[in-house]
């Protein structure tokens, strides 16, 4: 009988994910004093072909020597049908990230494709089997977001996220927001669709990149309507967005209060048998529960980080 592995545990806030190019020693340097959660280190997009194999061997180096003081270790690699994907895992793997991000993800064989790569890899250099995560970017391709629904099946999957830009340039889109920047309707299906699947397949939810960064007031409000859907951090592009975005996704003293308040009128409820009853003027039951538990366990986690 096969042995399920497990899911890679999902220990990481993801508040903000901010994105640092490849192969470049300054940037990283200034990344690692943010207050990011999580630094992708970019192989994909943010490195032209030559010098491809340069960055990879900086990132592969940044992995060995370098103090992420805490922070969550993510490579953007490049997709496997690349000619740069698999040395992107060969090398990099020497000394292995928490994660990797895989953009222009279409379908659940080349998630299964890369998950067996690194189990050979883990084995080769002697790391824990199933210990590498993957976040995805789920919606860069037409055929990606019809089959987004099937990717939490790879069992490395930790958080799923979704993208805007590179759709748009396949689909031959000129824009992908109207001119209030809210998202035209194909963009808007992939954002509530990447949520509902990382909801369904117990990951978490990451969303997408405000390219516009010298607009906080309309990231703040982006980040804020993200935060309400569900989503639990967003990609970042540029430092200045970082506290912006953390602002969003941390609960206010307030909410946490209120939640702690509300596990304790739980308790007291049960004890007398009682799964529903008024709580400041409101019936609150089960559902209500759950989202006090969700906003406790995050604040602990911040807590714990800070």
């Amino acid at each position: 009988m096969s042995v399920v592995e497990p899911r890679p545990r999902a220990t990481f806030l993801r508040r903000s994910a901010h994105f640092v190019p490849g192969a470049s020693e300054k940037m990283l340097l200034k990344s690692i004093d943010t207050a990011a959660d999580a630094l992708v280190l970019d192989l994909e997009d943010a490195v032209v072909p030559d010098l491809k194999s340069t960055a990879r061997s900086t990132v592969s180096r940044w992995l060995r020597d370098v103090d992420f003081q805490g922070k969550e270790r993510m490579v953007r690699m490049n997709p496997l049908a690349t000619p740069w994907g698999v040395d992107d895992l060969e090398e990099t793997m020497e000394h292995p990230p928490d994660t990797y991000m895989v953009p222009k993800v279409s379908s659940l064989d080349e998630l299964n494709a890369i998950d067996a790569r690194l189990r050979d890899l883990e084995q080769r250099y002697g790391h824990p089997l199933g210990q590498v995560g993957l976040v995805l970017v789920s919606t860069e391709t037409p055929l990606g977001a019809l089959n987004l629904p099937t990717f939490t099946r790879c069992r490395r999957v930790v958080a799923l996220s979704w993208g805007a830009e590179d759709l748009s340039a396949a689909l031959g889109a000129p824009r992908n927001r109207r001119p209030d920047g809210s998202y035209l309707s194909v963009y808007e299906y992939c954002r509530t669709i990447t949520l509902l699947c990382a909801a369904a397949g117990n990951v978490q939810p990451l969303d997408t990149v405000f390219t516009d960064f010298k607009n906080p007031d309309g990231l703040a409000k982006e980040c804020q309507e993200s935060a309400w859907l569900g989503y639990t951090g967003k990609i970042t592009i540029h430092p200045a967005q970082i506290d912006i975005v953390n602002t969003a996704f941390t609960p206010s003293d307030e909410q946490v209060a209120e939640a702690r308040r509300l596990l304790a009128a739980f308790d007291d409820a049960q004890a007398q048998g009682k799964m529903a009853f008024s709580f400041d003027g409101q019936m609150v039951d089960v559902p209500h529960l759950t989202r006090a538990q969700k906003i406790v366990e995050r604040a602990n986690m911040i807590k714990a980080k800070l």
